[in-house]
């Protein structure tokens, strides 16, 4: 498999098949509006589109640093599903029941992004094969059996338990010796996705800046070198770039992912592979990879690399390390070893927002109207929609435009968590807890062992995620 010809960041390959887009015209000054949105990502495109819906004579200005799409939701893997980070810690806080509606909702948004993709035509490349994750080791089955229980007690009837063999006539995964799969996922095309979400807000109405970093956020402003945007509600929508903002450097951590795309394989290869339902797939490891079939018949997938740059830094243009680029394509041959003659087109990075207990949040602050949403952790495509949904019900009680809603009273909202630790400690405990899991994943390919390894049970009680 060649990387000679492998082109190293320039955003992500999704960029480099849909073209960069021209910016739009930067803040020229001082400016009023009705609500401030910082960042012109998923989440805050959602947010304009949905308010600007619910309430047309609204005036809201999107405020992006580069351009729409420029962060995590122009370099995702384009995995659509019902995942949401922090389910299991809402059930200790607020009980089971609160946890299956936050649960019942996140499948509801995937067919709400399907919905509104449909209603405002934008061709996303948006495939319903479910999602597929994959188990390969002994290890890794006891990890998905357990997982798929327990998503059956979130209310997830319609998921599938399959063994090795109906598990490789869906996706020929070698050595697979189980699988689970859900309906409530689709593959999609991110920035097909985030451009046409772009044009639709935009002629709504919705006034969008880019190349306009906003430096700090305040009450009432949002304040860059061109000027500020006064308004009543300024939204924070920046996940893995919060960091870049005064005061906000601990908030959330800017975790790197990093993908490869290969070239169009052949007829033959996908005889080999089989893949016909084009789900996302994913593992049970503890480094996990994400994969999908594209539109083109390329396989993208992705995993961790370098999980952190030192004090919450971020990647220039998605270049990534030489290094995970190899560890990703070995992942890709050892799945599937008819891609090793391959071509590997493209390779790229991007930031991901974790917060210190691994919970994805939304809050509006009624006293400063301030508001925010994110901390996804790698499943923002859906979740930004709900965060988006979420976010106009809490403005429009706020306004007395509506009382509260069933989306208000999700247990993610107003969720409370620490900062992060300061550096050096910051880089040392994501770097140690990757090298943990790492470590972990090499031993259970070699052991006949069911049981998850000890390294990594005391990665996760140190990471907090559980």
């Amino acid at each position: 498999m060649s990387t000679v010809s492998t082109v190293n960041g320039g955003i992500s390959f999704w960029y480099a098949d849909q073209g960069t887009p021209l910016a739009r015209e930067p803040l020229p000054g001082d400016a009023t509006a009705d609500i401030c949105i910082v960042g012109g990502g998923y989440t805050g495109l959602w947010t304009a589109y949905y308010l600007k819906k619910a309430v047309p004579f609204l005036n809201i200005t999107v405020l992006e640093a580069k351009f729409c799409g420029y962060g995590a939701s122009g370099r995702n893997g384009g995995w659509l599903y019902n995942g949401i980070a922090g389910r299991d810690r809402y059930a200790k806080l607020h009980g089971h029941e609160a946890a299956v509606r936050l649960q019942q909702a996140m499948n509801e948004t995937v067919d709400e992004v399907v919905r509104v993709a449909a209603e405002e035509d934008i061709d996303a490349d948006i495939h319903r094969g479910g999602v597929l994750e994959v188990a390969y080791t002994p290890a890794q089955l006891a990890r998905l059996k357990d997982f798929h229980s327990v998503e059956i007690a979130f209310g997830e009837t319609d998921r599938v338990l399959r063994g090795a063999r109906e598990t490789c006539e869906r996706v020929n995964v070698t050595g697979a010796v189980g699988s689970t799969w859900t309906p409530h996922g689709a593959r999609l095309h991110p920035v097909k996705l985030v451009k046409g979400l772009a044009a639709t807000v935009e002629a709504l109405g919705v006034t969008i800046h880019e190349s306009t970093p906003v430096t700090e956020i305040k009450p009432k402003h949002a304040h860059t070198p061109y000027g500020t945007v006064r308004a009543p509600y300024i939204l924070r929508c920046t996940e893995g770039f919060t960091a870049n903002l005064k005061g906000q450097r601990r908030t959330w951590l800017p975790m790197n992912s990093s993908m490869i795309a290969t070239e169009p394989l052949p007829r033959s290869v996908w005889d080999s592979i089989g893949w016909d339902g084009r789900e996302t797939l994913g593992d049970m490891a503890h480094a996990y990879m994400y994969a999908q079939r594209t539109a083109d018949d390329r396989i993208a997938l992705g995993g961790r690399g370098v999980p952190y740059r030192f004090g919450s830094g971020t990647d220039n243009d998605g270049r990534t390390q030489a290094a995970t680029i190899e560890a990703l394509r070995d992942i890709l041959v050892r799945l599937f070893p008819t891609t090793a003659g391959a071509r590997i087109d493209h390779a790229w990075s991007g930031v991901l927002g974790v917060p210190r207990d691994w919970c994805a949040t939304v809050t509006l602050d009624r006293s400063t109207g301030l508001g925010w949403a994110g901390g996804y952790v790698g499943s923002g495509v859906a979740t930004t929609n709900l965060a988006a949904r979420t976010l106009r019900d809490l403005i429009q009680q706020d306004s007395g435009q509506s009382g509260p809603t069933e989306l208000t009273a999700l247990p993610w909202v107003g969720h409370k968590v620490r900062r992060w630790e300061p550096e050096p400690f910051r880089w040392l405990g994501v770097h140690g807890m990757y090298a943990a899991y790492r470590a972990a994943d090499r031993r259970e390919l070699t052991s006949p062992r069911a049981g998850t390894d000890p390294v990594a049970k005391a990665a996760d009680r140190l990471a907090g995620r559980h």
